[in-house]
């Protein structure tokens, strides 16, 4: 959350001539409900079945550009299917950034706690030895989208993941 996925995910895919797919917008469609309902009406664990329902359809598909939920790696076969159909890119952020990011939305259900700095914090730790099995991670803490994206490709050009003419 708060990191910069959607926004670097459509930058990115329109830098790499593929089509965007934001799997949050996917389930909404699929449950016909806005995620913050999603987890108040069925909860969390519903919305977390209904997500890698998701990510196994769209990793059927090629050359595709996909911001995934932050949660998603949480569920170690989504992970597995993520290291083996794609290239996981990891956005970072620190607390600091991600709170401000984040503070006046209320369609984050995550965070629409009494202290969601604190809360971030929390799955930040409870994430990380997820996220830290992602090797390509960028942090954009300081960065503007297009930097990120910048930083992207250069990564994915220097592990030989994509070619110049990609």
């Amino acid at each position: 959350m708060g990191t910069g996925k959607t926004t670097v995910g459509k930058l990115l895919a329109k830098r790499l001539n593929r089509k965007f797919i934001e799997m949050d917008e996917e389930i909404e469609k699929r449950e016909n409900k806005k995620i913050v309902d999603i987890f108040s009406s069925c909860g969390e664990s519903y919305f977390r079945k209904v997500e890698k329902e998701v990510l196994k359809e769209i990793a059927e598909r090629k050359n595709l550009v996909v911001s995934c939920g932050g949660g998603v790696v949480t569920d170690r076969e989504n992970l597995r299917l993520l290291k083996t159909t794609g290239i996981p890119i990891c956005l970072e952020a620190s607390i600091e950034v991600i709170y401000e990011r984040t503070k006046n939305y209320t369609h984050r259900p995550l965070l629409n706690v009494a202290d969601p700095k604190k809360k971030i914090e929390e799955l930040l730790v409870y994430r990380a030895p997820f996220y830290q099995q992602i090797s390509l991670r960028v942090d954009t803490s300081g960065l503007n989208p297009s930097q990120v994206v910048d930083k992207i490709t250069e990564i994915l050009k220097d592990d030989k993941k994509i070619t110049s003419s990609t």
